[in-house]
Order: structure tokens, then sequence, then C-alpha cells
């Protein structure tokens, strides 16, 4: 069995990910669901050796098993082209298929550019949006991880206007069982999760905002009840401190800028973007396109390799 890895938009560093993960003696079956031509090219562009090949199970450095997908235009490093939004959809397309029909163990998935997808007149809000229209799942937590310490997200890819509107009782319920029963997959029983409030002081009692009051703390509370084991709300500016997170398991922030920012400092080029809820594993880089670095070479493996790891890790507690 094989991990599929979808290397992303063809204009940034997914390919370069694809073609130095290659390299590496000791490395996970990887099925690389792209365009061959592109990543023969991207390898003579690093000065790499490549070869394909018909086996995941692949010995020799450089040796490489595609899927084959292809662009609908010749792709150049650092250039984006609308074109080419339908064949990063078509990847994504081909690996769940894969995933769901159990002929691969988890999907790993590369960088691609929500923006220029948009641009081709294609509503796309993100992976896991996406991928949750492709598995008919209703819901879906997006969590990321590094040493040290788990995020996960009660709203995702949401202009901040719109986050107070979409926190609502039913829908933190569901994002924290989710969260709870997941963890199982992590060797974590009865998992300690930090709830943040939405608001500033976690609202000072509804003086700065009344979704604490109305609708967080009262479903902590409640939940607390049925033997979860929840903290809070605790208010964000101190919820990441070092005494909050003692014996903390997974903190739950409100919105992706409350939490992201503090994981990313902690562990950026070593951090994972794990996707709860979905019928199959999946794992992603925690990074961007970085056009301005692709075919350069000078790109960290950290963050894939990390993705691969927690895949493979969830692979065998699953």
């Amino acid at each position: 069995m094989s991990i599929a890895f979808t290397t992303g938009d063809p204009s940034g560093i997914g390919p370069d990910l694809a073609v130095i993960y290659s390299q590496k003696n000791d490395r996970e079956n990887l099925l690389f669901f792209t365009d061959p031509d592109l990543l023969i090219e991207r390898a003579k562009i690093l000065q790499l050796p490549l070869n394909i090949v018909d086996s995941p199970s692949a010995s020799k450095p450089g040796d490489v098993c595609v899927y084959p997908v292809y662009t609908k235009v010749k792709s150049n490093c650092g250039l984006l082209n609308a074109k080419n939004s339908e064949y990063v959809l078509e990847m994504l397309n081909e690996a769940t298929n894969h995933c769901i029909n159990s002929k691969s163990e988890a999907l790993v998935t590369g960088p691609l550019h929500k923006g220029i997808i948009n641009k081709a007149g294609i509503d796309f809000t993100g992976h896991t949006e996406y991928l949750s229209q492709l598995t008919k799942t209703n819901k879906t937590v997006m969590m990321l991880a590094t040493d040290g310490l788990r995020v996960a997200l009660a709203t995702t890819h949401l202009p901040l206007k719109d986050v107070p509107s979409n926190i609502s009782t039913e829908s933190l319920k569901e994002t924290i069982k989710i969260i709870n029963d997941s963890m199982i997959n992590f060797g974590i029983n009865n998992p300690t999760i930090l709830v943040c409030g939405l608001n500033p002081h976690a609202g000072e009692g509804g003086y700065l905002g009344t979704e604490e009051v109305e609708i967080i703390d009262p479903l902590i509370n409640n939940l607390n009840k049925q033997d979860y084991n929840l903290i809070g709300s605790v208010p964000a500016d101190t919820a990441f401190t070092p005494d909050s997170l003692k014996g903390v398991d997974v903190v739950l922030s409100m919105y992706h800028d409350q939490g992201l920012p503090v994981l990313k400092t902690l562990g950026f080029k070593n951090a994972v973007n794990i996707t709860l809820g979905f019928p199959f594993i999946r794992t992603s880089v925690d990074h961007g396109t970085a056009l301005h670095l692709a075919g350069t070479g000078n790109i960290s493996l950290g963050s894939l390799e990390t993705s691969i790891r927690y895949a493979k890790m969830l692979i065998n507690n699953a």
C-alpha cells in the first residue's frame, strides 16, 4: 500500500518537494498524483535525477511512481496560470477516489493557490472544504500540529466579519465531538481540550461580546457533565502560555488567525495540517506555494516529512 501525494499548483514548490523527496534513501512509499512531464522538467531545472517507475516501493534515489494527471497548459516556475486550475482539482479528485477505494492508505496534499483557482471562475475556499464536498462529509475539523502543540479550528477560511455568525451551539458541539473522538488515533483517550473564547478577554462576562456567555461557556459546562474534559472559555491572549497549556492535548481556536499564528511561530517548516472527520486519513503541508522559490532548490522538506510522519502514525493507530 502507498500514501497518495498531490503536488498542488504546478508553478509552485509542490513539484520541487516531490523531486527532492524522491532523492532520499529512507523514504515512504508515495504515489505521486501529478503530471510526470512536469516532474521530469522540474528535476532538470533542479539538476537532480528522476526516473518514473511502476511501483511506489521504489528503491533507488530519484525513483518516483506517478499516477498521471496532466496539466492543461505548460507550467513555468513561479508564474500562476488559471488554465491549470482544473488540473489541480483533477489531481485531488483522482487521489480522493484512490483513498476512498482503499487503494492508498492516506492522502498528503501539497500546496495550491486558492486565488488562482477562484480567478478561473471556480468557487474554492480550501482543501478541507473541497475534500468535504468530494467525500460528502457534512462536518470536518481542521487541526494543525507540531511538536508540543495541536490547534484545531471552530471555523476555517472565512472573512473575520463572518466568524461570529458561524459560531453556534450545534456546530461547536459537533467540532468538539470530532476532536474528542479523533484523539484516540493519536493514542489519547479522554483528551483535555482548551477552548478559546471568541472575544477579547473571552467577552469579559458579556461586556466585550456575548458569544461566550450565550454559546461557548454553557456548551462547555454541558459537555463536561457528559465526561468531556474541556477547559474554558479561555482568553486567547493567555491560552498559549506555558501554564495554560500544561496537560492540554488540543487547543480549540474560534477562527483561523486566532490560533495558527502561534502554532506556526512555534513549528513553521515542521508542522502539519490534519483533517479530522474524513473517511480516510488526510494530512497536508502547513505552507503555501512559495512561488518565488519554485525551481531554486532552496526549500525545506520539513513540513512534508512531518505530514508523511503523521499520516504513517495515524495509519498505524487506525
